[in-house]
Protein backbone atom coordinates (compact mmCIF):
# COMPACT_ATOMS: atom_id res chain seq x y z
CA UNK A 1 0.00 0.00 0.00
CA UNK A 2 1.67 3.38 -1.30
CA UNK A 3 2.49 5.75 1.77
CA UNK A 4 0.06 8.78 2.77
CA UNK A 5 2.34 11.97 2.48
CA UNK A 6 2.82 13.85 5.61
CA UNK A 7 1.58 16.88 4.02
CA UNK A 8 -1.58 15.32 3.01
CA UNK A 9 -3.48 16.85 6.03
CA UNK A 10 -3.00 20.04 5.16
CA UNK A 11 -4.56 19.05 1.40
CA UNK A 12 -7.73 17.31 3.33
CA UNK A 13 -8.24 20.42 5.75
CA UNK A 14 -8.43 22.74 2.52
CA UNK A 15 -10.94 20.02 1.69
CA UNK A 16 -12.89 20.09 4.31
CA UNK A 17 -12.72 24.02 4.48
CA UNK A 18 -14.41 23.87 0.81
CA UNK A 19 -17.20 21.10 2.00
CA UNK A 20 -18.08 23.69 5.08
CA UNK A 21 -18.69 26.71 2.60
CA UNK A 22 -20.32 24.97 0.26
CA UNK A 23 -24.24 25.50 -0.31
CA UNK A 24 -25.72 24.06 2.72
CA UNK A 25 -28.10 22.15 0.53
CA UNK A 26 -24.80 20.45 -0.92
CA UNK A 27 -23.43 19.71 2.63
CA UNK A 28 -27.28 18.21 3.61
CA UNK A 29 -27.09 15.46 1.45
CA UNK A 30 -24.75 13.01 2.95
CA UNK A 31 -25.70 14.37 6.04
CA UNK A 32 -28.60 11.99 7.42
CA UNK A 33 -29.42 10.29 10.89
CA UNK A 34 -30.40 7.07 12.51
CA UNK A 35 -31.31 6.89 15.79
CA UNK A 36 -30.36 4.45 18.74
CA UNK A 37 -31.15 4.27 22.53
CA UNK A 38 -29.45 1.48 24.54
CA UNK A 39 -31.34 1.07 27.59
CA UNK A 40 -29.07 -1.36 30.58
CA UNK A 41 -30.78 -2.68 33.25
CA UNK A 42 -28.47 -3.98 36.34
CA UNK A 43 -29.39 -7.13 37.94
CA UNK A 44 -27.24 -8.01 40.91
CA UNK A 45 -28.96 -11.39 41.81
CA UNK A 46 -28.55 -12.48 38.53
CA UNK A 47 -24.93 -11.65 37.98
CA UNK A 48 -26.04 -9.78 34.66
CA UNK A 49 -27.50 -7.38 32.49
CA UNK A 50 -31.05 -6.67 30.48
CA UNK A 51 -30.31 -4.40 27.44
CA UNK A 52 -32.42 -2.77 25.18
CA UNK A 53 -31.55 -1.35 21.80
CA UNK A 54 -33.81 1.02 20.12
CA UNK A 55 -33.36 1.98 16.59
CA UNK A 56 -35.51 4.35 14.92
CA UNK A 57 -35.32 6.01 11.23
CA UNK A 58 -34.93 9.59 11.16
CA UNK A 59 -33.04 11.20 7.88
CA UNK A 60 -30.84 8.41 7.42
CA UNK A 61 -31.86 4.50 8.20
CA UNK A 62 -29.83 1.62 9.14
CA UNK A 63 -30.88 -1.55 7.84
CA UNK A 64 -28.86 -4.58 9.00
CA UNK A 65 -26.78 -5.53 11.89
CA UNK A 66 -24.82 -8.27 11.88
CA UNK A 67 -23.46 -9.46 15.60
CA UNK A 68 -20.92 -11.38 17.32
CA UNK A 69 -22.16 -13.00 20.27
CA UNK A 70 -21.06 -15.47 22.71
CA UNK A 71 -23.82 -17.83 23.71
CA UNK A 72 -21.76 -18.18 26.69
CA UNK A 73 -22.40 -14.60 27.60
CA UNK A 74 -25.24 -13.64 25.76
CA UNK A 75 -28.57 -14.86 26.07
CA UNK A 76 -32.36 -13.83 25.28
CA UNK A 77 -31.69 -12.53 22.58
CA UNK A 78 -34.74 -11.57 20.38
CA UNK A 79 -36.51 -8.45 18.49
CA UNK A 80 -39.87 -7.39 17.81
CA UNK A 81 -38.69 -9.14 14.10
CA UNK A 82 -36.30 -9.36 11.94
CA UNK A 83 -33.81 -11.67 13.84
CA UNK A 84 -31.78 -15.03 12.82
CA UNK A 85 -29.08 -16.64 14.68
CA UNK A 86 -26.46 -19.12 13.73
CA UNK A 87 -24.17 -19.84 16.55
CA UNK A 88 -22.15 -16.51 17.65
CA UNK A 89 -23.73 -14.88 14.59
CA UNK A 90 -26.98 -12.73 14.94
CA UNK A 91 -28.08 -11.24 11.81
CA UNK A 92 -31.19 -8.51 12.62
CA UNK A 93 -32.98 -6.78 9.75
CA UNK A 94 -34.39 -3.73 11.06
CA UNK A 95 -37.64 -2.61 10.06
CA UNK A 96 -38.24 0.40 8.14
CA UNK A 97 -40.35 2.32 10.71
CA UNK A 98 -37.70 0.77 13.18
CA UNK A 99 -37.79 -1.27 16.21
CA UNK A 100 -35.89 -3.15 19.40
CA UNK A 101 -33.62 -5.27 19.87
CA UNK A 102 -32.97 -6.85 23.09
CA UNK A 103 -30.52 -9.72 24.95
CA UNK A 104 -28.95 -10.58 28.36
CA UNK A 105 -25.83 -10.24 28.74
CA UNK A 106 -24.33 -12.38 31.85
CA UNK A 107 -22.49 -13.79 33.49
CA UNK A 108 -20.87 -9.70 34.05
CA UNK A 109 -18.18 -11.47 36.48
CA UNK A 110 -14.90 -12.34 34.33
CA UNK A 111 -11.27 -12.97 35.80
CA UNK A 112 -7.78 -12.70 34.25
CA UNK A 113 -5.85 -15.58 33.88
CA UNK A 114 -3.68 -13.74 36.41
CA UNK A 115 -5.82 -13.54 38.60
CA UNK A 116 -8.01 -10.98 39.91
CA UNK A 117 -11.66 -9.74 38.10
CA UNK A 118 -11.59 -7.14 35.34
CA UNK A 119 -15.30 -7.15 35.54
CA UNK A 120 -17.65 -7.81 38.63
CA UNK A 121 -21.26 -7.39 39.38
CA UNK A 122 -22.24 -7.59 43.46
CA UNK A 123 -25.52 -6.62 45.59
CA UNK A 124 -23.94 -2.88 45.74
CA UNK A 125 -22.23 -2.10 42.49
CA UNK A 126 -21.03 -2.92 38.81
CA UNK A 127 -17.75 -2.19 36.94
CA UNK A 128 -17.41 -3.09 33.14
CA UNK A 129 -16.35 -2.19 29.67
CA UNK A 130 -19.28 -1.53 27.40
CA UNK A 131 -16.90 -3.55 24.78
CA UNK A 132 -18.54 -6.01 26.28
CA UNK A 133 -21.73 -5.08 27.13
CA UNK A 134 -22.44 -3.72 23.73
CA UNK A 135 -21.65 -6.40 21.07
CA UNK A 136 -19.75 -5.11 17.82
CA UNK A 137 -21.50 -5.15 14.84
CA UNK A 138 -21.19 -4.35 10.70
CA UNK A 139 -24.03 -2.44 9.66
CA UNK A 140 -25.74 -1.83 6.56
CA UNK A 141 -26.95 1.65 6.28
CA UNK A 142 -28.30 4.24 3.87
CA UNK A 143 -26.38 6.37 2.27
CA UNK A 144 -23.97 8.44 4.50
CA UNK A 145 -26.07 7.81 7.35
CA UNK A 146 -24.63 8.25 10.62
CA UNK A 147 -25.73 7.48 14.31
CA UNK A 148 -27.12 9.80 16.72
CA UNK A 149 -27.15 7.47 20.13
CA UNK A 150 -27.94 7.51 23.64
CA UNK A 151 -27.14 5.16 26.69
CA UNK A 152 -29.57 4.76 29.14
CA UNK A 153 -29.22 3.33 32.69
CA UNK A 154 -32.62 1.58 35.07
CA UNK A 155 -30.07 1.68 38.70
CA UNK A 156 -31.50 -1.27 41.11
CA UNK A 157 -32.60 -0.10 44.28
CA UNK A 158 -30.11 1.46 46.81
CA UNK A 159 -27.81 2.48 43.21
CA UNK A 160 -27.17 5.85 43.73
CA UNK A 161 -25.15 6.57 40.64
CA UNK A 162 -23.79 5.51 37.45
CA UNK A 163 -21.14 6.34 35.23
CA UNK A 164 -19.28 6.62 31.98
CA UNK A 165 -16.33 8.12 29.36
CA UNK A 166 -19.53 9.95 27.98
CA UNK A 167 -21.25 13.75 28.57
CA UNK A 168 -24.55 13.32 30.68
CA UNK A 169 -27.68 14.33 29.28
CA UNK A 170 -28.21 17.65 32.35
CA UNK A 171 -28.22 15.39 35.69
CA UNK A 172 -29.79 12.26 34.58
CA UNK A 173 -28.74 8.56 33.80
CA UNK A 174 -28.27 9.41 30.39
CA UNK A 175 -25.14 9.62 28.28
CA UNK A 176 -24.44 11.00 24.83
CA UNK A 177 -22.15 8.27 22.87
CA UNK A 178 -20.26 10.04 20.22
CA UNK A 179 -17.23 8.12 18.24
CA UNK A 180 -16.41 10.59 15.25
CA UNK A 181 -14.60 7.85 13.65
CA UNK A 182 -17.73 5.50 13.06
CA UNK A 183 -21.18 5.76 11.62
CA UNK A 184 -22.12 3.35 14.35
CA UNK A 185 -21.85 4.47 17.97
CA UNK A 186 -20.90 1.75 20.15
CA UNK A 187 -20.75 2.94 24.24
CA UNK A 188 -17.82 1.65 24.49
CA UNK A 189 -15.25 1.86 27.57
CA UNK A 190 -15.26 1.57 31.41
CA UNK A 191 -18.67 1.60 33.22
CA UNK A 192 -19.42 2.04 36.81
CA UNK A 193 -22.43 2.12 38.73
CA UNK A 194 -23.63 1.04 42.22
CA UNK A 195 -23.42 3.33 45.58
CA UNK A 196 -19.96 4.93 44.08
CA UNK A 197 -18.47 7.84 45.76
CA UNK A 198 -16.93 10.06 42.76
CA UNK A 199 -15.25 13.82 42.59
CA UNK A 200 -15.93 15.77 39.31
CA UNK A 201 -12.49 18.15 38.36
CA UNK A 202 -12.96 20.67 35.40
CA UNK A 203 -9.60 20.71 34.51
CA UNK A 204 -7.52 22.69 31.01
CA UNK A 205 -11.14 22.14 29.19
CA UNK A 206 -11.33 18.11 30.67
CA UNK A 207 -14.28 16.91 32.67
CA UNK A 208 -12.28 14.71 34.84
CA UNK A 209 -14.29 12.07 37.19
CA UNK A 210 -12.92 9.81 39.49
CA UNK A 211 -15.34 7.13 40.88
CA UNK A 212 -15.32 4.16 43.27
CA UNK A 213 -17.08 2.26 45.11
CA UNK A 214 -18.32 3.87 48.39
CA UNK A 215 -15.82 2.62 51.28
CA UNK A 216 -12.71 1.49 48.64
CA UNK A 217 -9.49 2.53 49.32
CA UNK A 218 -9.16 4.80 46.01
CA UNK A 219 -7.42 7.92 46.90
CA UNK A 220 -9.73 10.07 44.51
CA UNK A 221 -8.95 13.55 45.94
CA UNK A 222 -4.87 12.63 45.23
CA UNK A 223 -5.93 11.35 41.89
CA UNK A 224 -7.83 14.59 41.27
CA UNK A 225 -4.47 16.78 42.56
CA UNK A 226 -2.18 14.96 40.30
CA UNK A 227 -4.24 15.77 37.36
CA UNK A 228 -4.80 19.68 38.08
CA UNK A 229 -1.26 19.34 37.44
CA UNK A 230 -0.60 17.01 34.75
CA UNK A 231 -2.98 17.58 32.39
CA UNK A 232 -2.41 21.31 31.66
CA UNK A 233 1.15 19.61 30.63
CA UNK A 234 -0.91 16.85 28.64
CA UNK A 235 -2.77 19.43 26.97
CA UNK A 236 0.45 21.74 25.87
CA UNK A 237 2.06 18.67 24.49
CA UNK A 238 -0.76 16.87 22.77
CA UNK A 239 -3.25 20.03 21.90
CA UNK A 240 -6.40 18.28 21.63
CA UNK A 241 -7.74 16.87 24.56
CA UNK A 242 -11.10 14.68 25.44
CA UNK A 243 -14.19 16.39 26.52
CA UNK A 244 -14.45 13.51 29.60
CA UNK A 245 -12.30 11.14 31.28
CA UNK A 246 -13.73 8.54 33.70
CA UNK A 247 -11.14 6.96 36.63
CA UNK A 248 -13.01 3.80 38.13
CA UNK A 249 -11.42 1.61 40.32
CA UNK A 250 -11.74 -1.15 43.21
CA UNK A 251 -10.14 -3.14 45.86
CA UNK A 252 -9.66 -6.42 45.89
CA UNK A 253 -10.68 -9.04 44.28
CA UNK A 254 -10.30 -6.58 41.30
CA UNK A 255 -7.69 -7.26 39.26
CA UNK A 256 -4.51 -5.19 40.57
CA UNK A 257 -3.37 -3.35 37.73
CA UNK A 258 -4.46 -0.84 35.09
CA UNK A 259 -6.18 -0.40 31.71
CA UNK A 260 -7.74 1.85 29.46
CA UNK A 261 -10.19 2.13 27.00
CA UNK A 262 -11.84 4.92 25.06
CA UNK A 263 -12.17 8.00 27.59
CA UNK A 264 -11.66 6.14 30.45
CA UNK A 265 -8.84 4.32 32.88
CA UNK A 266 -9.20 1.53 34.84
CA UNK A 267 -7.21 1.52 38.10
CA UNK A 268 -7.05 -0.73 41.13
CA UNK A 269 -7.58 1.22 44.12
CA UNK A 270 -3.95 -0.38 45.87
CA UNK A 271 -1.84 1.01 42.61
CA UNK A 272 0.12 4.06 43.56
CA UNK A 273 0.12 6.91 42.06
CA UNK A 274 3.98 6.85 41.01
CA UNK A 275 5.42 4.05 41.72
CA UNK A 276 8.98 3.64 43.33
CA UNK A 277 10.71 4.20 39.78
CA UNK A 278 8.87 7.73 39.62
CA UNK A 279 7.02 6.24 36.53
CA UNK A 280 2.76 6.18 36.66
CA UNK A 281 0.30 3.82 35.73
CA UNK A 282 -2.33 6.22 35.45
CA UNK A 283 -0.45 9.15 33.69
CA UNK A 284 0.71 5.95 31.24
CA UNK A 285 -2.59 4.80 30.63
CA UNK A 286 -4.06 8.83 30.57
CA UNK A 287 -1.29 9.30 27.48
CA UNK A 288 -2.82 5.81 25.08
CA UNK A 289 -6.66 7.70 26.25
CA UNK A 290 -5.27 10.89 24.79
CA UNK A 291 -2.99 10.13 21.91
CA UNK A 292 -5.18 7.41 20.75
CA UNK A 293 -1.86 6.05 19.01
CA UNK A 294 -1.69 2.27 18.49
CA UNK A 295 0.79 -0.20 16.22
CA UNK A 296 0.77 -2.11 13.57
CA UNK A 297 1.89 -5.59 14.26
CA UNK A 298 5.67 -5.92 15.69
CA UNK A 299 5.78 -2.48 16.77
CA UNK A 300 4.14 -1.88 19.76
CA UNK A 301 7.07 -0.37 21.59
CA UNK A 302 6.06 2.71 20.03
CA UNK A 303 2.39 3.37 21.60
CA UNK A 304 3.87 1.67 25.03
CA UNK A 305 7.33 3.78 25.12
CA UNK A 306 5.78 6.57 24.39
CA UNK A 307 3.14 6.29 26.57
CA UNK A 308 6.21 5.40 29.22
CA UNK A 309 8.10 8.03 28.24
CA UNK A 310 4.91 10.57 28.90
CA UNK A 311 4.63 9.19 32.07
CA UNK A 312 7.58 10.05 33.42
CA UNK A 313 8.37 13.24 31.38
CA UNK A 314 4.74 15.24 31.92
CA UNK A 315 5.56 14.69 35.76
CA UNK A 316 8.97 16.31 35.29
CA UNK A 317 7.88 18.84 33.41
CA UNK A 318 5.01 19.81 36.11
CA UNK A 319 7.11 19.98 38.65
CA UNK A 320 6.83 16.40 40.07
CA UNK A 321 10.32 15.52 39.22
CA UNK A 322 14.15 17.18 39.72
CA UNK A 323 16.94 17.00 37.41
CA UNK A 324 18.71 14.54 39.73
CA UNK A 325 15.94 12.04 40.22
CA UNK A 326 15.16 12.45 36.63
CA UNK A 327 18.65 10.91 36.35
CA UNK A 328 18.48 8.31 38.34
CA UNK A 329 15.27 7.41 36.66
CA UNK A 330 17.56 6.99 33.11
CA UNK A 331 19.80 5.25 35.11
CA UNK A 332 17.71 2.56 36.49
CA UNK A 333 16.13 2.09 33.30
CA UNK A 334 19.37 1.44 31.22
CA UNK A 335 20.44 -0.67 33.96
CA UNK A 336 17.33 -2.97 33.77
CA UNK A 337 17.16 -3.16 30.28
CA UNK A 338 20.42 -3.58 28.70
CA UNK A 339 19.83 -7.05 28.24
CA UNK A 340 17.06 -5.93 24.93
CA UNK A 341 18.69 -6.61 21.57
CA UNK A 342 15.52 -5.04 19.70
CA UNK A 343 12.72 -3.55 19.97
CA UNK A 344 10.37 -5.50 18.18
CA UNK A 345 7.96 -7.51 19.72
CA UNK A 346 4.41 -8.20 19.20
CA UNK A 347 4.25 -6.96 22.71
CA UNK A 348 6.05 -4.97 24.93
CA UNK A 349 6.17 -4.90 27.99
CA UNK A 350 8.40 -4.58 31.58
CA UNK A 351 11.99 -4.05 30.00
CA UNK A 352 11.55 -3.42 26.60
CA UNK A 353 9.02 -0.71 26.82
CA UNK A 354 11.85 0.90 29.59
CA UNK A 355 14.44 0.26 26.68
CA UNK A 356 11.78 2.32 23.86
CA UNK A 357 11.57 5.24 27.00
CA UNK A 358 15.06 5.80 26.50
CA UNK A 359 14.82 5.63 23.05
CA UNK A 360 12.30 8.06 22.85
CA UNK A 361 14.58 10.31 24.92
CA UNK A 362 17.53 10.49 22.97
CA UNK A 363 15.36 10.91 20.02
CA UNK A 364 14.35 13.77 21.68
CA UNK A 365 17.17 15.56 22.69
CA UNK A 366 17.96 14.74 18.69
CA UNK A 367 15.35 16.97 17.58
CA UNK A 368 15.62 19.60 20.11
CA UNK A 369 19.56 20.06 19.14
CA UNK A 370 18.97 19.97 15.36
CA UNK A 371 16.28 22.29 15.78
CA UNK A 372 18.02 24.59 18.25
CA UNK A 373 14.99 23.70 20.91
CA UNK A 374 12.16 24.93 18.22
CA UNK A 375 10.41 21.44 17.92
CA UNK A 376 10.37 18.30 20.04
CA UNK A 377 9.19 14.87 20.39
CA UNK A 378 5.53 16.39 21.06
CA UNK A 379 5.52 17.52 17.23
CA UNK A 380 6.34 13.70 16.89
CA UNK A 381 3.51 12.57 18.76
CA UNK A 382 0.87 15.31 17.24
CA UNK A 383 1.77 13.78 13.77
CA UNK A 384 1.64 10.19 14.68
CA UNK A 385 -1.82 10.98 16.48
CA UNK A 386 -3.39 11.84 12.81
CA UNK A 387 -2.14 8.43 11.80
CA UNK A 388 -3.51 6.67 14.65
CA UNK A 389 -1.98 3.17 13.26
CA UNK A 390 1.74 3.52 13.47
CA UNK A 391 5.21 1.46 12.51
CA UNK A 392 8.41 2.20 12.52
CA UNK A 393 8.28 4.08 9.00
CA UNK A 394 5.40 6.20 10.33
CA UNK A 395 7.63 7.16 12.60
CA UNK A 396 10.73 7.54 11.18
CA UNK A 397 8.59 10.09 8.51
CA UNK A 398 7.01 11.92 11.18
CA UNK A 399 10.30 12.26 13.24
CA UNK A 400 12.23 13.66 10.35
CA UNK A 401 9.83 15.32 9.04
CA UNK A 402 9.78 17.72 12.46
CA UNK A 403 13.77 17.54 12.56
CA UNK A 404 14.40 18.70 8.71
CA UNK A 405 16.43 16.04 7.87
CA UNK A 406 17.75 12.11 8.68
CA UNK A 407 18.31 11.60 12.33
CA UNK A 408 20.74 8.99 13.53
CA UNK A 409 18.37 7.83 16.30
CA UNK A 410 16.74 5.50 13.41
CA UNK A 411 20.57 3.86 13.00
CA UNK A 412 20.50 2.26 16.34
CA UNK A 413 20.54 -1.65 16.09
CA UNK A 414 17.57 -1.92 18.64
CA UNK A 415 15.82 -0.80 15.05
CA UNK A 416 16.67 -3.79 12.98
Amino acid sequence: MPRIPLHLPRILSLFTLLVLTAPAGLAAAEDTEYKIDYTVRFLPAEKAADVTMEVRPDTGRAKQFTFTMDPARYSGIEADEGVTIDDDQVVWMVPEDGGNFRYRYGPIDHKRDGGGYDARITEDWAILRGDDLFPAAKVRLTKGADSETRLHFELPKGWTMVDTGFGRVDNSDSFVVINAERSFDRPVGWIIAGSVGNRFERISGVELSVAAPKGSDMHRNDIVAMFTWVLPEMKRAFGHMPNKILIVGADDPMWRGGLSGPNSIYLHSGRPLISGNYTSSLVHEMVHIVTGIRDEEGYDWIPEGLAEFYAVELIRRAGGMSDERYQKVRDFMQDWSKEIETLRADDSTGKRTARAVLFFQELDAEIRDSTDDKSDIDDVSRLLMKERRVDLDDLREASESVAGGKLEAFESPLLQ
